[in-house]
């Protein structure tokens, strides 16, 4: 089962439409579960704030019935921030009996949730169900001697209990990169937060870490920047643009590492959408032009 989530349906559309594209590709049917709503975005701390909840449990309602019909219980997410959000409610409410019983009965239209329902990132599924070495298989075009730095931010680690890799050292993306025939390469910032929903009204404060997050991977001699959430890319890329000038910084190409795969998977890959476009760095190692050639 598959949760897309608001942006992967607009402003983030090539990570979905290259998620979709390298599942299929492995033998992965992803299976959108219908009615989805917002997940309710990011995780209230309040703990009787129960109506931040209902978001992500309407979401898990509608796994509930789709996945009793298709035999499987994982509910497989894109968005870091959809991860993160989902994977707590699950987490926090599926054994408490007095909160689901309220959430119950206000969603009295709704079946009960009677919980199940795991939520995974593709990530995970890549790495658990797939494996590196199936991946690895699957890769007609390598990276060759691309420099890759994988850029986990916070949602996908923290907190304790839904990680999705070890929070201090994660090694998934890497691992990823490292069976698509690329270089990964390690950097201290690659856990830190990149500024989050600051971007609104702090854009000079974001644009000062997106800079020292890609300039530090830059100094390790990463080519390029691969991520998994919407909102980092965003961040790393538009606001590190707008602040190159400002902090006389060079600047790294942010992709998805949905994007990489289509790449050595020999398939067409558009940056449409980035503000920095890594199509001058991929054709400098031979990777785009690879790609087209076979097209043509």
């Amino acid at each position: 089962m598959y949760f897309p989530g608001c942006t992967l349906k607009m402003t983030a559309k090539n990570l979905e439409d290259s998620a979709l594209a390298v599942s299929k590709s492995l033998g992965i049917e992803l299976v959108e579960i219908p009615r989805w709503n917002c997940c309710g975005v990011v995780y209230s701390l309040a703990s009787d704030d129960l109506m931040r909840h209902l978001g992500a449990i309407r979401n898990m309602v509608r796994a509930q019935t789709l996945g009793s019909e298709l035999g499987v219980n994982k509910l497989v997410t894109l968005c870091a921030m959809c991860y993160s959000t989902m994977k707590i409610v699950s987490k926090n409410l599926s054994g408490d009996r007095e909160k689901m019983r309220k959430i119950d009965f206000f969603m009295d239209e709704e079946p009960a949730y009677k919980g199940g329902v795991e939520v995974v990132h593709l990530l995970q599924t890549l790495r658990d169900d797939v494996g590196f070495k199936a991946i690895a298989k699957a890769v007609q075009k390598p990276l060759k001697n691309l420099r890759v730095a994988s850029y986990y931010g916070c949602m996908l680690l923290r907190p304790e209990g839904v990680e999705l890799d070890d929070p201090e050292n994660p090694s998934v993306m890497e691992d990823l990169v490292s069976a698509l025939g690329g270089q990964p390469v390690d950097f201290p910032y690659k856990t830190e937060c990149c500024g989050s929903y600051h971007t609104v009204a702090a854009k000079r404060v974001v644009g000062e870490r997106a800079t020292k997050i890609a300039a530090s991977a830059r100094g390790r001699g990463a080519d390029i920047l691969v991520t998994s959430c919407p909102l980092c890319h965003f961040n790393l890329d538009r606001r590190q643009r707008e602040a190159a000038g400002r902090y006389a910084a060079g600047i790294v190409p942010i992709v998805y590492f949905t994007e990489l795969m289509q790449l050595t998977f020999g398939m067409p890959v558009g940056f449409e959408k980035n503000e920095i476009d890594p199509a001058s760095v991929l054709k400098s190692k031979k990777i785009l032009d690879d790609v087209r050639e076979k097209e043509a």
